[in-house]
């Protein structure tokens, strides 16, 4: 923001108070540019892509704020998360939708305090990663955007509730699971055991066979393997291997459900997918529709290293909507005609060196403040 604030001419207290206290509404702007795209024939029939991005914090403060997986470092660590949705057709690509996790201690009657500081809205409730992405996909189709499917990865595809929420809305889905996650070759046979009294209850077993982990099904002869040329990359195309096989899957109440298995084999990796997906569907278009994520992750990419959103750093929740709104206007495809027509101003000697010692200013502010309040850091 500081950045901003410089080659905007402003001042950084100003800015800071833009993104942070003013209440232009950040979702009121992310849905221009929603209706903008749906707006646009051209771009219909494109791919939804769900994922999460981690940005390292060096404390608590910051709204949402707290020790959880960050992908990007590999690690549990002081991070805040973030969920999006991506929309790709063919060779265009957008953030379409993105929300702030805040993680469950946050709503805690101790933590009042920190919400308040951090500008948490009251009406404001805790909710799963999983539940964030299926309200984003479901607002999605609410708004008319005509999309093929949904994908997303291992942590939300082995969520029963989110393929199934998929499924009852006809959404068509390409959810990755882990390669020992639990399938059936063929349909199980539920017996729900009784309690006491002779009436059923929530435990179960599945009887006659048992669960094979997806890693298991790559050897089977009912895996069969054909090549596929996909999509264009840095050496030319992509080569891989596909293969489908029908399995079932059994949820924590029991309930059963068929779907279909895709594996996909590039050298020695494999990925296993589940879909619903109709088995009169193409392999080439399952494989094709399979390897969109690509794009949310080129998205999140364009977002972090063109428009800074690696780099934001402030408190309020208010703030992170505001700035994630304004990473929609400017995706990274018009990067290059907003460098033409807004080039950056050139500095002297004198401005550099001031800016070097704000910054070093800056950075001694920051660590006083953090030995105030933590004295033994």
């Amino acid at each position: 923001m500081a950045g901003i604030a410089r080659e905007g001419q402003v001042s950084e207290q100003n800015m800071q108070h833009f993104m942070s206290n003013a209440p232009w509404s950040g979702r009121g702007l992310v849905e221009q540019v929603q209706a903008a795209i749906v707006e646009r024939r051209e771009l219909q029939g494109g791919m939804l892509i769900l994922d999460e991005s981690a940005d390292e914090k060096s404390g608590d403060s910051s709204a949402g704020a707290g020790c959880q997986h960050n992908g990007r470092l590999g690690k549990i660590d002081e991070s805040q998360v973030g969920v999006y949705l991506a929309y790709a057709h063919n060779q265009t690509w957008t953030l379409w939708d993105g929300k702030l996790f805040v993680p469950e201690k946050w709503f805690s009657a101790e933590a009042a305090p920190r919400r308040l500081k951090a500008g948490l809205p009251d009406t404001q409730t805790f909710q799963t990663k999983v539940e964030i992405g299926w309200r984003m996909i479901a607002r999605a189709k609410a708004t008319g955007l005509r999309f093929e499917a949904v994908a997303f990865d291992s942590l939300y595809g082995r969520s029963h509730w989110l393929r199934q929420c998929c499924d009852q809305a006809q959404i068509e889905y390409y959810a990755d699971i882990p390669s020992n996650y639990p399938l059936y070759l063929h349909i199980p046979q539920v017996v729900f055991e009784p309690n006491k009294h002779g009436e059923p209850t929530h435990k179960f077993t599945v009887v006659g066979q048992s669960a094979l982990n997806a890693a298991a099904f790559v050897n089977l002869p009912e895996a069969r393997w054909e090549k596929m040329t996909l999509r264009p990359c840095e050496r030319g195309h992509l080569h891989v291997e596909f293969a489908r096989i029908p399995v079932w899957t059994v949820n924590s109440a029991g309930a059963i459900r068929e779907e279909t298995l895709l594996l996909k084999r590039e050298q020695a990796s494999i990925r296993y997918t589940l879909t619903n997906a109709p088995h009169t569907t193409p392999l080439a278009t399952v494989a094709q529709r399979k390897c969109q994520r690509y794009f949310v992750e080129r998205s999140l990419q364009d977002a972090k290293s063109e428009l800074g959103m690696a780099d934001f750093q402030a408190l309020k929740f208010r703030a992170w909507e505001h700035y994630f709104a304004l990473t929609l206007l400017s995706v990274a495809n018009i990067c290059a005609l907003l460098r033409a027509a807004l080039p950056l101003r050139q500095l002297s000697p004198q401005d550099a060196a001031a800016l070097v010692l704000q910054h070093l200013d800056n950075r001694i502010r920051a660590r006083r403040s953090r030995l105030k309040k933590h004295p033994s850091s």
